[in-house]
């Protein structure tokens, strides 16, 4: 309590002069309109500038809750999407949709190694089994291969061992999707007939052969394409929309009439 007395005994001058200052000031501005409204106009523009910097703050520590709402929002829409022919009216019923959404998120992803997978905080106790397919917002993604009670593990479009039933939009020329373990950017379409016209810049979806994936689900665009003359097919690169480098949220696809198709196939084939 002593130190604080000394000091201001010590400063005495300067808060005098300080006090009298302020007291001028207030008698200036209660005395002039012109410097009333400056100060103001002044102090409007410190609380504004306070008022957003705190707001700007407040928003950045909600962007975990708001991104959150967007993925829940996209994979409301992706399901009405997914669940809906051109040119028809779109789904409400949920009783009537022939897929399932579920986000989640990836926790650990590989894309290195030519056998590379993805981990996902998602498992049997939120409906997830094997071989559904996952996507992002920009495409394919891959395949869930295990799962465990709340994760699983998707097998990667970049991997040795993945196939994944494609085509050339707007066009019913289908060929199967794989990696050659190259370039993280790039895949491989194969099985696509030299009679076919191809051009650079062409984008290539998911195609209706799969009791995994919707159909016209975006891939990429083609890249470069050579013609395999010993076997009349063209091989050809296709570059990802997604980067595979920087994936966080993904969707999940069920497909409500997967058993009912595999059974069919299943029983037709044993005939």
């Amino acid at each position: 309590m002593q130190r604080i007395i000394n000091f201001i005994l010590s400063y005495r001058n300067a808060f005098l002069y300080a006090f009298l200052m302020l007291i001028c000031l207030v008698m200036t501005i209660r005395s002039h309109s012109y410097h009333q409204s400056k100060f103001f106009n002044s102090s409007k523009w410190v609380s504004g500038t306070i008022y957003g910097t705190a707001a700007n703050i407040s928003s950045y520590f909600s962007l975990r809750e708001e991104n959150q709402r967007l993925v829940t929002e996209n994979e409301q829409l992706r399901r009405l999407l997914f669940n809906t022919a051109q040119n028809q009216p779109i789904l409400l019923d949920s009783t009537q949709l022939d897929y399932e959404v579920i986000s989640a998120n990836v926790i650990k992803n590989s894309f290195s190694s030519p056998r590379n997978y993805l981990t996902i905080d998602r498992g049997e106790n939120h409906g997830i089994a094997t071989d559904m397919g996952v996507i992002t917002t920009n495409g394919i993604l891959g395949i869930v291969e295990h799962t465990s009670s709340n994760y699983a593990t998707v097998l990667s479009v970049l991997n040795t061992k993945s196939r994944i039933n494609a085509k050339i939009k707007n066009t019913d020329n289908f060929g199967s999707l794989e990696w050659d373990a190259q370039d993280y950017t790039t895949v491989q379409l194969k099985d696509i007939p030299r009679l076919v016209p191809l051009v650079v810049g062409d984008t290539i979806v998911t195609g209706a052969m799969s009791s995994i994936f919707p159909e016209n689900i975006p891939i990429g665009v083609i890249k470069k394409y050579d013609l395999d003359t010993s076997k009349s097919f063209y091989h050809i690169d296709v570059e990802l929309f997604n980067d595979m480098s920087n994936i966080k949220n993904v969707y999940l696809i069920i497909n409500k009439n997967k058993k009912e198709i595999l059974e069919l196939q299943a029983k037709t084939e044993d005939e």
